[in-house]
C-alpha cells in the first residue's frame, strides 16, 4: 500500500522559481492611472532608454505573467502598447496621476480624444 513514493507538487516548484523573478521595485498602480514607463530599446548594438506616458486601460494576469496595456494619444492617433510588468527591459515606472474608474478594462477610451478622454482624479475625492 504505502510504496514510499512521495508525490511532487509541480505548481509549488513553479511558484518558488517564479517568486525569485517577480519584481518588487515597481510602484503600485491601477486601471485609469496616468503613468510614465521608462524602458530599454535595443537597436542593433546600441541601447537607449525611452519614456512613454499614457493611461493604463487594462491590467491582466498574475504573478510572473502580469501585464498591462498603456494607451497614449499623439496628434489624434491612439497608440496602445502591452508591457510585461516583470520584464527586465522596464527601467522604472512613475505614477503621475491616480485615476478613478469603475471598470477593469476602460475600452471606451478608444473612441474618445481630447476633453472627453479625461479621467477623474482619485486624489481629494471620496
Amino acid at each position: 500500500m504505502g510504496s514510499g513514493i512521495k508525490k511532487i507538487n509541480k505548481q509549488a516548484i513553479i511558484n518558488k522559481i517564479e517568486s525569485t523573478q517577480i519584481r518588487t521595485d515597481l510602484p503600485a498602480f491601477g486601471v485609469g492611472d496616468t503613468i510614465a514607463v521608462s524602458f530599454k530599446v535595443i537597436e542593433g548594438v546600441k541601447t537607449r532608454i525611452q519614456r512613454l506616458e499614457g493611461v493604463v486601460i487594462k491590467i491582466r494576469g498574475g504573478g510572473l505573467n502580469k501585464n498591462f496595456i498603456l494607451r497614449r494619444e499623439t496628434n489624434g492617433i491612439g497608440n496602445e502598447i502591452t508591457y510585461n510588468l516583470n520584464s527586465p527591459l522596464i527601467v522604472k515606472i512613475d505614477v503621475l496621476k491616480k485615476g478613478k474608474v469603475r471598470r477593469a478594462f476602460i475600452s471606451y477610451m478608444r473612441e474618445r480624444s481630447g476633453k472627453s478622454a479625461r479621467i477623474k482624479s482619485s486624489i481629494g475625492s471620496n
